[in-house]
């Protein structure tokens, strides 16, 4: 910038001025080249110091006016009167309306130089009103250009927040999902302690009057060690990496159906064929529902259960009460069994009248909670029943 202003000034001088040359103006020497230097080169400086710069290259170009050098276009000036606009139009009052001053009173100085020199200023009043124009118009210009720049940085300031709390939102939920898998190893964990339990007593119980019964066990409690260490293994590299994930398998259903018939609990299966894809969440609660609800059965029943689990499409049901209902997508899990009697079963029942019971019912409570589904579950006439219903969108993850 000071070298175009530098380059610009030299040039109109040695030109004898714009248009047709005044005979009368001084021709370019030393003095002048020493003027137009001083005008332009300490814009490099403009951004550090633009009071200074004004005040200097104000007053080198008045110089250059006032020996009679042609400067038609004060270009220095007019360069360092938009700097100093952008650095004080936004200063505080005292300090921003000396700046204006200033710069407003380049022309009229500029009338009192030409007077000195006997020039009319009348003659030349359409010269100066435009140069008046001119020097308005950069401080206007300096002005909106600090507007602009403060609403950029604004913005910028506004781009960060918005990472930052992205970045913290990311956070928090890898926090949370993380909660959530080692939720998902307690009860994989705690389903594999139970059922090995189960096994180990019958192991112990028929190691004498049944051999290849204990063997039976046996081998149920090493197949399900076995699957846990897997299942743990996966959940703790999930939990050490923020992009963990863990595969939601609904077709395991069949295989934790038959896991529990192997550690001796009849059950009566109703399961659907080939499973339409299901989010990752609804997959993982469904199984672990199931999951709680069979090891409660084998813990705390008799020794048998019925399972249903259906999954629905979004429909319309047409009945009496309401003549239509629109029902959407979702996943009913029904678990019944009969229950031991108390005299027998102790204080531990999986859940009382009320459906309120361990911790294993209250995971699946806060599971159903979570997805926006219902559950209901408790002692009725003998048998403990556990229906959960868990609606989805249907856009598998």
């Amino acid at each position: 910038m000071a070298g175009l202003a530098l380059v610009t000034t030299v040039a109109i001088l040695a030109a004898q001025g714009l248009g047709t040359p005044d005979p009368a103006a001084r021709r370019l020497d030393a003095l002048g080249i020493a003027l137009a230097v001083l005008s332009a080169v300490p814009l490099a400086a403009r951004r550090q110091a633009p009071a200074t710069v004004f005040a200097v290259s104000a007053a080198a170009s008045l110089a250059l006016l006032r020996l009679g050098y042609p400067l038609d276009v004060p270009l220095a000036a007019v360069l360092a009167a938009y700097a100093l606009a952008v650095a004080y139009s936004g200063a505080p009052p005292a300090r921003r309306w000396a700046a204006l001053v200033a710069v407003n009173a380049f022309v009229p100085a500029v009338a009192l130089a030409y007077a000195s020199t006997g020039i009319h200023v009348w003659d030349i009043s359409t010269e100066l009103l435009g140069w008046a124009a001119v020097f308005a118009g950069m401080w206007i210009a300096g002005d909106r250009h600090r507007l602009r720049a403060l609403r950029l940085a604004e913005a910028q300031a506004y781009a960060r927040r918005v990472a930052a709390d992205a970045e913290r939102e990311r956070h928090l939920a890898a926090a949370n999902e993380r909660t959530r898998i080692a939720r998902e190893l307690h009860d994989s964990a705690g389903h594999a302690i139970n059922v090995i339990l189960v096994q180990a007593g019958a192991a112990r119980l028929l190691q004498q009057s049944n051999p290849p019964g204990a063997r039976e066990a046996i081998q149920t409690i090493e197949k399900v060690a076995r699957d846990t260490i897997g299942d743990i293994d996966r959940l703790v590299r999930a939990l050490r990496t923020d992009d963990g994930d863990i595969p939601a398998d609904p077709g395991a259903l069949d295989e934790l159906v038959e896991r529990h018939r192997i550690g001796g609990l009849t059950i009566t299966a109703d399961l659907p064929g080939p499973v339409l894809p299901l989010p990752r969440g609804v997959a993982w609660a469904a199984y672990r529902i199931l999951q709680e609800a069979l090891t409660n059965a084998a813990r705390h029943g008799c020794g048998e259960a019925a399972v249903a689990v259906r999954f629905f499409d979004r429909q319309v049901e047409i009945d009496v009460t309401n003549p239509v209902r629109l029902l959407d997508r979702r996943v009913e899990i029904d678990v019944t069994n009969p229950a031991r009697p108390a005299s027998r079963a102790g204080p531990a029942t999986p859940a009382g009248p009320a459906g309120r019971g361990g911790h294993g019912i209250t995971g699946i409570r806060e599971r159903v909670a979570l997805l926006g589904g219902t559950l209901e579950a408790g002692l009725t006439r003998g048998e403990f029943r556990l229906h959960a219903v868990l609606p989805h969108d249907g856009v598998p993850a």
